[in-house]
């Protein structure tokens, strides 16, 4: 299991994460990584952080565990939430705390 931070994904906004929902590929395109704000607590491993993600399917996809390949990242899972819709799709987050 991988232990991201938001320095991983902060150097690869607008490129593309595959995903395969029931045996069909689908692109996510990574619009937005930012930290979130927080207080230092003890025992506190990384800083929270958000990331969005764009995908231009015309249904919305369920909030779970998705397997996410990347070129530079590789293999991994995310829990990702709709939570949004605008004109190119739908938008998805995914929180690390």
């Amino acid at each position: 299991m991988q232990f991201f931070q938001l320095s991983h994904f902060a150097g690869h906004l607008n490129e593309t994460f595959k995903v395969d929902i029931d045996q069909i590929s689908t692109s996510f395109v990574l619009v937005e990584a930012r930290p979130l704000p927080y207080r230092p607590t003890a025992g506190m491993v990384r800083e929270p952080f958000s990331l969005l993600f764009r995908n231009e399917a015309a249904v919305v996809f369920p909030q779970r565990i998705y397997s996410i390949r990347h070129d530079s990242l590789g293999e991994f899972g995310i829990f990702l939430v709709p939570i949004a819709r605008d004109r190119d799709g739908f938008i998805y987050q995914a929180l690390f705390n």
